[in-house]
């Protein structure tokens, strides 16, 4: 066998791999689709072909609760989170990159072990910071909590590393100070990075369950993931309004991936990420 045939050999089995990954993945978002679309009564057949498909589940869903308010405090959180993590990750990633100062390697790896520290032993001490600040039941108290993130700043420190220094040192040379090397030359450069942090930080934050759970009482601002929880614990063995509501929480998601998967890649292979 030569190479060539070697190599079409080991496309087709990895196309074949992807391609099953691919449809098990599916598989639980068809059968969630199919639930949806069946009357209560028929959710608990084992068929999968809907006899009497219909969307009055969508439909008692957006009149019964309040998804539409929740879909707008989702979105604005998870937005300011977005801009949030961005705006300091790409500043702390600057510093570490392009400036010269004392224990920067050390600074760099103490950053980095913030990824070791899992978010729930946080939950304690960031409540009471919340509170000492008068911030519980806000959008700041679910917001800024998640801004640092260890993993944006390595992303962006990765793609800041690539780029070339003789950009900075012309920029010096014409008298333009850090700032300005960073807003005018640097981040232009590093969209693909800002855009993958700006969709890690949105998903991450319009998934997050427990830490709105805990710092938001009110109602009229509550969550996406919360006012779902809510729904289903109000539901109870109504399937297809369970199921409908989970698939409406899901849409902006797949949404964001299929419009920005490109720039997702791009940033991820610009930080080093590869393999």
């Amino acid at each position: 066998m030569t190479v060539e045939a070697r190599v079409k050999l080991f496309n087709r089995i990895c196309a074949g791999v992807l391609i099953a990954f691919a449809l098990l993945w599916l598989t639980p978002l068809l059968w969630a689709l199919d639930t949806a679309l069946k009357p209560n009564a028929e959710t608990t057949r084992t068929t999968w072909a809907v006899q009497d498909p219909n969307v009055q589940a969508f439909a008692r869903i957006l009149r019964d609760t309040d998804i539409v308010r929740w879909f707008g405090s989702s979105l604005f959180i998870a937005t300011l989170t977005a801009l949030g993590t961005v705006l300091t990750a790409s500043l702390a990633a600057f510093a570490l990159s392009r400036m010269r100062f004392r224990y920067r390697t050390l600074v760099f790896w103490f950053v980095l072990a913030g990824i070791m520290i899992p978010s729930q032993v946080l939950i304690v001490p960031q409540f009471r910071e919340m509170d000492s600040f008068n911030l519980l039941n806000t959008f700041w108290a679910v917001s800024l909590p998640q801004i640092p993130t260890a993993v944006a700043v390595f992303i962006f420190k990765q793609f800041f590393d690539g780029l070339p220094r003789e950009l900075q040192e012309v920029a010096r040379l014409d008298g333009a100070g850090y700032l300005r090397i960073y807003g005018r030359i640097i981040m232009p450069l590093a969209r693909p990075a800002v855009a993958a942090v700006v969709i890690f930080a949105f998903v991450t934050s319009w998934n997050d369950l427990l830490w709105p759970l805990l710092v938001l009482s009110n109602p009229d601002i509550m969550t996406m993931p919360v006012g779902l929880a809510t729904v289903q614990g109000s539901f109870g063995i109504r399937y297809a309004d369970t199921m409908a509501s989970a698939l409406l929480g899901a849409v902006p998601l797949v949404a964001v991936f299929l419009l920005f998967q490109r720039n997702i890649v791009e940033g991820i292979a610009g930080s080093g990420l590869k393999g």
